[in-house]
Order: structure tokens, then C-alpha cells, then sequence
């Protein structure tokens, strides 16, 4: 299928009573990518599947945008696993080099529990940084984090603080956002 053809077959995964007035036009015009733009905030606003995105990056990867490749595929494990948003404040002096933004960095995290011995039990999670490319060492701003194993995160609750641990070292402190796990009520 050709990348009108994904994107037209996505936008027919939302609701019918959506405006889709913007989107024809936007295809009309082969403007694909505010087409693409279009249907990931839809998808945001709006419950949608894991076809839905994977359908959106299938459509980003047609189009050579890899990074909206990488959020599509990362909004489709959110649909499964849930969300987690938090602020982020790098410790300065602590990282040399900066976060990429598309969730390739996975540190561990303290965000709470203990080991039977009494040990804070680190869990692993990537990190998004939203509205940037990167985060400066140092530097601070909201991230989505999507943990290895969800359940672990199940008890964080939106102005908790995590800390974040690389190389046993503590690099960065996190204040939880926003919490939205399947099943769960909305704990925005």
C-alpha cells in the first residue's frame, strides 16, 4: 500500500464523528507529512489501537521520517503498557554527553521499591524527551518514560520523585506528571 493509502486506511481507525475535512485536504495536496502530523495528535487526543500506530509508522518509514518512525512505534507501546510523563533534572557534572530524545537511552530507576534485603530495587526504562531532540547534560524537561516492566511502576502516582542511576551513580531526579496504565482509571 502507498503512504496515501496507509494514511487514509489509519484515519479510518478513529471515530466517525471526527472532522476529517483537514485530512482529505492535506492528502489532496500529497502533503503527507502534515497528514501524518494530523493523525498523531488525533491519535493523542482520542483512544486508538496499536494497528493505528503501527499502521502511522509503517506510513513514517515510507516517508524517511525516522523519528516519527520512532514515536509511532513508541505511542504503540504506550497504548499497550500505559504512560508514564515526568520532569526531568540531569544533575549537573554528572553525563558528558546528552539524552538523545528518541528512546534509545534506558538507565535504571529507584522509584521506590526494596529488595527483600531492604535495597532500593532499580527498574529499567527508556526515555523520550518530548518537544526536543536531546536533553543537554545538566540540563532539564519533561520525558516519557516507558519502563521494561510496567507493572513495577504501577504504585507511581503524579508528584512522586524517581531518581535516575547510570553506572551506579545517580545522574538525574524525576517528578511524575502523569500515570495512565490499561485498565487503570485516567490518574492524570
Amino acid at each position: 500500500m502507498d503512504v496515501p493509502g496507509l494514511l487514509r486506511q489509519a484515519a479510518g481507525e478513529l471515530p466517525a464523528r471526527l472532522p476529517r475535512a483537514d485530512l482529505d485536504e492535506y492528502l489532496a495536496q500529497h502533503e503527507w507529512e502534515l497528514a501524518l502530523d494530523v493523525l498523531l495528535d488525533r491519535g493523542d487526543d482520542h483512544p486508538v489501537t496499536t494497528s493505528y500506530f503501527q499502521i502511522l509508522e509503517e506510513a513514517a518509514y515510507r516517508m524517511g521520517l525516522e523519528r516519527s518512525a520512532a514515536w509511532c512505534a513508541w505511542r504503540r507501546r504506550e497504548v499497550l503498557h500505559g504512560v508514564i510523563r515526568a520532569e526531568l533534572r540531569l544533575i549537573p557534572g554528572t553525563r558528558t554527553a546528552a539524552i538523545p530524545g528518541a528512546g534509545t537511552v534506558r538507565p535504571l530507576w529507584d522509584t521506590g521499591l526494596l529488595t527483600p534485603a531492604g535495597a532500593p530495587d532499580l527498574a529499567v526504562a527508556l526515555i523520550w524527551v518530548e518537544y526536543a531532540q536531546e536533553l543537554a547534560p545538566g540540563g532539564a524537561g519533561p520525558v516519557r518514560l516507558a519502563p521494561l516492566t510496567a507493572v513495577r511502576w504501577h504504585h507511581l502516582e503524579p508528584g512522586d520523585r524517581i531518581t535516575m542511576h547510570e553506572r551506579g551513580a545517580t545522574t538525574g531526579t524525576a517528578t511524575i506528571t502523569e500515570v495512565v496504565f490499561p485498565g487503570s482509571p485516567d490518574r492524570r
